[in-house]
């Protein structure tokens, strides 16, 4: 395989995203040398290497989805990097990819981190909703802009390394709170005669109804005012929270899921904040 050939690359990881990732790029004509650190099977078209530096040493492009950064610096550690271009597909933290963006960068390859916004079964499947964060060189970026749009759309956040893992790890903190919102609702009507398959569509619908909540969020932080568009004060949600937890108890459910978010809403209402939104419990969060 030569490292000139814009149709082909190479892929460290073996697990179930990356094979996916593999699969994407195999059907879309590619060719693909893989290696992984235990002996696991190739998706069928591949290319496997015996080891990780002759792997690395077949192309140019080189995609790493390992499981962390530990991971990833032991398996290039040693490897000749001169020349190629890394894409660190692995969860990180910003901090652990702007690290490996220097390590990579003093060994004569470029870089760039991604953090992707999907589950393997949406790789490489058209209209599943998937994208990846990516940010690093932006000449890697726009050299192999059309391999990378393969396994799933592309968003670009910028030269700083760092911010694609932001991003993910951003959005997926968002995406956990919601769950805790979720298990606590299903945990209050569980000892009802209430389906939770019935509830199910009225807990969503309500969740996307209130989703447009981090817009007015958005608009506050940018403005500095946390009084602007105020319809539901914090001295009325934090009233409103009294309610919450005496129902909880009534339900015998723990409260520990809500608790750490209403003690900061009550913190930020008891010190002059109870016409604001929730937006000034961030500035609590601020270290």
């Amino acid at each position: 395989m030569s490292v000139h050939s814009t149709k082909a690359l190479t892929v460290l990881g073996l697990g179930d995203m990356g094979s996916a990732l593999i699969r994407s790029w195999l059907t879309a004509g590619y060719a693909v040398t893989v290696w992984n650190r235990s002996p696991r099977r190739a998706p069928e078209g591949a290319s496997v290497a015996a080891t990780a530096a002759a792997a690395v040493a077949d192309n140019t492009l080189v995609v790493v989805c390992l499981l962390d950064d530990a991971s990833v610096r032991a398996t290039l550690d040693g490897i000749e990097l001169n020349g190629r271009d890394i894409v660190n597909l692995t969860t990180s933290t910003p901090g652990e990819a702007r690290g490996l963006s220097e390590w990579v960068t003093a060994r004569g390859g470029r870089f760039l981190d991604g953090g992707i916004m999907a589950v393997p079964s949406m790789i490489g499947v058209a209209d599943s909703g998937a994208y990846v964060f990516y940010s690093g060189s932006p000449e890697l970026h726009e050299t192999h802009a059309e391999a990378l749009a393969v396994p799933a759309g592309v968003t670009y956040v910028g030269a700083d390394p760092g911010f694609a893992a932001l991003y993910d790890i951003a959005l997926l903190s968002a995406m956990w709170g919601m769950f805790a919102g979720a298990a606590h609702a299903f945990a209050l009507i569980g000892k009802e005669d209430i389906s939770p398959v019935e509830f199910a569509p009225l807990m969503v619908a309500y969740q996307q109804a209130m989703a447009g909540y981090s817009f007015g969020t958005a608009g506050q932080l940018a403005s500095g005012d946390y009084t602007e568009g105020v319809e539901s004060n914090l001295a009325m949600m934090v009233s409103t929270n009294r309610t919450l937890l005496r129902t909880a108890a009534e339900q015998n459910v723990s409260p520990e899921l809500l608790t750490p978010f209403m003690t900061l809403m009550e913190r930020r209402a008891t010190a002059g904040g109870a016409h604001e939104s929730t937006t000034g419990v961030i500035d609590l969060l601020r270290r």
